[in-house]
């Protein structure tokens, strides 16, 4: 598809996922009425404010009186626009936030419209592929606009790492269900523009080198999920690195960006309920396996940025659907209520970029090995 056909739609799914988180952001102060807790329970109103708290336009209550340390509360002049400046870093941070999420969608929407139209078959994997995006947009926008939100607390060189960590994870479920929207719409308008439009045949790619390149991509996203994310490995990425100054204490930030998960020996839990979670470990690293094994045939070009960003779609899809599962098999709805079936949604996403990109070369390596990717790739897919 070119350039020219595929932006149309990719603006359309960018502006339409900001607006869902925009919309999400302002509906915070409904949730703080009377009725909320009329119409949801006190937990799921609870679990509903920190999904979109992320995404709240309003400072965080307190941040217009309260100054920096040493600058003055009550009625000091200074506390309060010390306090006004603050509240100013923080509706920066979040006008930073919203644009990143618009251009980071914008872009990944482009390429995978470009890469995997929706024709020929392809549109249920252009479908999951955008709505995995979607959580990578919203993680890399909160990772843009970290700075001004954290400086906007009034303590922005205590513990910056740590502190750069929980926003990093805070993007929230939200971002998930404003992402399927998204993509779901964007298909239907790049289905419209791509009429008219000859469709480029699907690559014959052999069976033999594709599960051979899907082994070795999930190999690698394996790596994360079951050899770091285990307990005492987990335990020691935390607290082993050192570091002085502003760069103290990143252990909790290498988390966020290394482990997919996290699991211990059954010793701790029924053998029973241990097997349960290592099974839906095991299905997260087959959804991958199968997103790798069709992904070389589902490209019009089979490139180094095309594998890297399906790997990352792939292992975002995958944790998706481990998360939802876990959920199922753990969660007790009438303790935490109905919304807390879904608070795992999107958790993990940095690590997923981090594996899923490597994961993509990888898997690029081995067919290139394999010389497929000399045979399969088109020499021109159109750029008009």
């Amino acid at each position: 598809m070119t350039y020219r056909r595929a932006v149309i739609p990719a603006l359309v799914g960018a502006l339409l996922i900001t607006l869902l988180l925009w919309w999400a952001g302002a509906s915070t102060q409904g949730l703080q009425l009377r009725g909320a807790t009329s119409v949801f329970d006190a937990q799921s109103v609870s679990e509903l404010r920190r999904w979109l708290a992320p995404w709240s336009y309003d400072p965080p209550t307190g941040l217009l009186s309260d100054g920096p340390a040493g600058a003055g509360t009550g009625g000091d002049t200074g506390g309060l626009s010390g306090g006004s400046q603050y509240a100013g870093l923080y509706s920066t941070g979040m006008q930073i936030r919203f644009v990143a999420v618009f251009v980071f969608f914008l872009a990944g929407a482009l390429f995978l419209i470009r890469r995997i139209p929706p024709t020929q078959g392809r549109t249920p994997a252009t479908v999951l592929a955008l709505w995995a995006w979607g959580p990578v947009a919203g993680t890399l926008a909160v990772t843009v606009s970290a700075p001004w939100l954290i400086a906007s607390r009034g303590h922005g060189s205590y513990r910056v790492l740590p502190q750069l960590a929980i926003v990093i994870a805070s993007s929230g479920p939200v971002v998930v269900f404003a992402a399927l929207v998204s993509a779901l719409l964007t298909v239907f308008v790049a289905r419209a523009t791509a009429k008219g439009e000859d469709p480029l045949p699907r690559q014959s790619v052999p069976p033999r080198d594709a599960r051979l390149a899907a082994s070795a991509g999930t190999a690698v996203i394996a790596l994360s999920l079951v050899a770091l994310s285990y307990e005492s490995v987990a335990a020691w990425i935390q607290t082993s690195f050192g570091g002085g100054g502003l760069l103290s204490e990143p252990g909790d930030l290498l988390r966020e960006w290394l482990l997919l998960g996290g699991w211990t020996r059954p010793a701790t839990t029924p053998l029973g309920d241990w097997l349960l979670y290592r099974a839906v470990d095991v299905l997260m690293l087959a959804v991958v396996w199968w997103a790798l094994r069709l992904l070389p045939g589902l490209l019009t070009r089979t490139t180094v940025p095309t594998m890297a960003v399906g790997a990352v779609c792939a292992t975002v899809l995958g944790l998706l659907v481990s998360q939802v599962l876990y959920t199922a098999v753990g969660a007790n709805v009438d303790v935490w209520g109905p919304v807390y079936l879904f608070s795992r949604l999107g958790e993990g996403v940095p690590a997923a970029l981090t594996f899923g990109s490597v994961a993509g070369l990888v898997a690029f390596a081995t067919l290139r090995l394999a010389g497929v990717v000399t045979r399969a790739s088109s020499p021109s897919d159109g750029t008009g």
